[in-house]
């Protein structure tokens, strides 16, 4: 991604239309920089997040998770929550809370874009799923779009 004061701006205007308010379809979300292949970065790990306080340090198990690609025999973590993958699919995968106090659950979705990770946190049943893939699929199209 090119231009990071446009997708700076894009998060900005997605992150206050879809996220924490009651009604939305998120309750947090990160923005990651995230690049396997390329070369090591001097950038921050956490590019941007939103209803969430993290540091990069709390993430590196995380994106070791991720880059391990061994999804569905292990759990991972972010703050406090333990998840569990549910659905894996071409650049993104879907996962479900597994230490939660809220009784309607919380999931979580994980998609990459470019060299993004995007982590989209939601309370619920697997009914908010949807609502909340629309919400990061979305900001993924937007994105993707920058950069063409």
């Amino acid at each position: 991604m090119g231009d990071w004061a446009s997708t700076h701006k894009l998060w900005e205007k997605w992150a206050s239309n879809n996220i924490g308010s009651s009604g939305e379809p998120l309750k947090a979300a990160l923005l990651l920089n995230y690049d396997p292949t390329g070369p090591s970065r001097l950038l921050s790990v956490i590019a941007e997040q939103e209803g969430i306080k993290l540091k990069a340090v709390d993430l590196l198990p995380f994106l070791d998770f991720v880059k391990r690609k061994n999804w569905q025999m292990e759990f991972f973590s972010l703050g406090q929550n333990q998840y569990l993958v549910t659905s894996i699919h071409e650049h993104w995968f879907c996962a479900r809370c597994v230490n939660t106090s809220k009784p309607g659950g919380e999931g979580v979705i994980v998609m990459q874009t470019g060299s993004f990770l995007l982590v989209a946190m939601y309370e619920g049943s697997l009914g908010s799923a949807p609502q909340a893939m629309v919400a990061v699929d979305h900001l993924a199209w937007q994105m993707s779009r920058r950069t063409h």
